[in-house]
C-alpha cells in the first residue's frame, strides 16, 4: 500500500473542520507551510493542548479544563435558575451577549432519534437530578428554534412541568431556523430579556 504524502495527509487533516472543503485545506496548508510555519507549530501545540487537557464540566457539561468549570464554580451565579443549551457555543454567546447571571445546562446536541440522540446523548437524566433536587425555580430554554432544537425544548419542558417548575423560552427576535452562535448580540439580549413563559 502506496503512503499518502505529507501534504496531502495535512489537506485531509484540515477537511475535519466544518465548512473546509478540498480547495479550502489546500489554501490552509499552502499557507501555513510557505508563509508561516512557526504559527503552525504554535496551532499543532496548542490543538494537541486542547485535545489532552479540556473536557466536559460535571455539573453543565460545557467545555473545561478543570472537573468543574469558572462558571459552576462562580458562587456569585443564581443556583435557582438553569438555562438549558445545545452547544458550549451558545453558552459563550449568552455569557457575551446578555447580563444572565445563573446557571447552565448543556446538551451538547438536540433529540434526534434518525441520528440516534435521545435523552441519554443529552444528559438529560444529569438534568432531572437537578430539577428533582428542588433547587430549580426557573428552567429557561434555549436550544435553537429548528425543528429539533423545538422537540428537545419540549421534551424538557415536559420534564419541568411535572416537577411544577417554571419553564421560560427565548423566541423573541430569534429566527425560526436560527443557530443562537450566529445570532448578532443585540437580537440575543432582546431574545433572552424578553423571554415568555413556555406552555406545553
Amino acid at each position: 500500500m502506496k503512503d499518502i504524502p505529507l501534504l496531502d495527509s495535512l489537506m485531509q487533516a484540515l477537511q475535519c473542520l466544518p465548512g473546509v472543503g478540498r480547495k479550502s485545506a489546500q489554501r490552509m496548508a499552502l499557507h501555513l507551510l510557505q508563509r508561516d510555519r512557526e504559527g503552525a507549530r504554535q496551532l499543532a501545540h496548542h490543538l494537541l493542548q486542547a485535545v489532552e487537557r479540556i473536557g466536559h464540566c460535571q455539573q453543565c457539561r460545557t467545555l473545561s479544563e478543570h472537573p468543574v468549570c469558572h462558571l459552576c464554580a462562580d458562587q456569585s451565579r443564581l443556583r435557582d435558575i438553569v438555562c438549558v443549551v445545545e452547544t458550549p457555543a451558545d453558552v459563550l454567546a449568552i455569557e457575551k451577549s446578555t447580563h444572565f447571571r445563573g446557571q447552565y445546562h448543556v446538551l451538547l446536541g438536540r433529540l434526534s432519534p434518525l441520528d440516534g440522540i435521545g435523552p441519554a446523548e443529552l444528559g438529560l437524566d444529569q438534568l432531572e437530578q437537578r430539577l428533582n433536587s428542588g433547587a430549580i425555580r426557573e428552567l429557561i430554554l434555549a436550544t435553537n428554534t429548528t425543528v429539533e432544537g423545538e422537540v428537545t425544548a419540549h421534551y424538557i419542558g415536559e420534564l419541568a412541568r411535572v416537577r411544577a417548575i417554571k419553564t421560560t423560552r427565548i423566541a423573541h427576535g430569534v429566527p425560526l431556523g436560527g443557530e443562537l452562535e450566529y445570532v448578532d448580540q443585540g437580537t440575543l439580549l432582546h431574545a433572552f430579556e424578553g423571554r415568555r413563559e413556555y406552555f406545553l
